[in-house]
């Protein structure tokens, strides 16, 4: 069986690469993704062909590499990020259930052996730029509504700011949608106070990153585009600065355990 590797690069910078994509990317004759995401692989990609598509054209993709896979070509899928999280690998199940349906020709695509190699997804790298506000429970919502109807996201805002998540946005606004981040920041103030710390994180991994701590009543869809993540505290997330230090934890009842104790 030819070897389908469907990878999360991580966030830009090569030392977020794990070895074990790197060593898959090393193994393939063929690359199939966005075209920015395999400029950031570099050298990487040297002697590699490239199957570069659009975004919107991310069905494509996946299609492509499961017929370069099924020629016998050794393929490489990629995506920035954690493949697995709001990216492509989803895609690639997707169109394995549609052949089973004969919605889809997947010809040879049962000699195909695929392998999905995790990547640091953005909000694990804006989590770990500024401490741990991930260390309770969290979840991950995108507010894109291309793929989802507004009202089911709507109802996901409203039961994780009423459940006192720990809140990651992906995909917080474009150039046509810039009204949902606003809505979301609404929700979320009727269930937190308004100094909730929010973590808001540009370009992770890359020249031009720049991570922010505000508030969330300052929080604006104008200070955010879609290459940022958005990450809101819970009611217990925590910011403080020690020394020159500034950083950001959601505590997960340890004081309490050591009181009890």
């Amino acid at each position: 069986m030819t070897p389908l590797y469907v990878i999360g690069i991580g966030p830009g910078d090569h030392a977020h690469l794990t070895m074990e994509a790197e060593a898959a990317i090393a193994a393939v004759t063929d690359v199939v993704g966005y075209g920015l995401y395999m400029d950031l692989l570099g050298d990487a990609m040297t002697g590699k062909r490239r199957h570069q598509r659009e975004l919107g054209e991310e069905t494509d993709r996946a299609r492509m590499a499961l017929d370069l896979a099924a020629s016998g070509k050794p393929t490489a899928l990629i995506s920035s990020g954690d493949i697995g999280i709001f990216a492509m690998a989803t895609l690639v199940f997707e169109l394995l259930d549609h052949a089973n349906q004969g919605l889809e020709n997947g010809r040879g695509w049962d000699r195909v052996d695929i392998q999905v190699m995790p990547g640091i997804s953005a909000m694990q790298l804006a989590s770990a730029r500024l401490g741990a506000i991930l260390g309770h429970d969290f979840c991950a919502i995108s507010l894109s509504d291309l793929l989802t109807d507004w009202e089911v996201i709507d109802q996901r805002l409203n039961a994780a700011a009423k459940g006192d998540f720990v809140t990651a946005f992906y995909n917080p606004v474009s150039k046509r949608r810039d009204w949902q981040l606003n809505h979301a920041r609404t929700v979320y103030l009727e269930h937190r106070p308004p100094e909730t710390p929010v973590i808001v994180a540009r370009n992770l991994g890359r020249d031009d990153e720049r991570v922010e701590v505000i508030a969330l009543a300052e929080l604006e869809a104008s200070r955010v585009d879609m290459l940022t993540v958005v990450v809101i505290g819970s009611s217990t997330t925590r910011h403080i600065r020690f020394g020159r230090n500034e950083w950001v934890y959601t505590p997960r009842g340890y004081a309490k355990k050591r009181v009890e104790s």
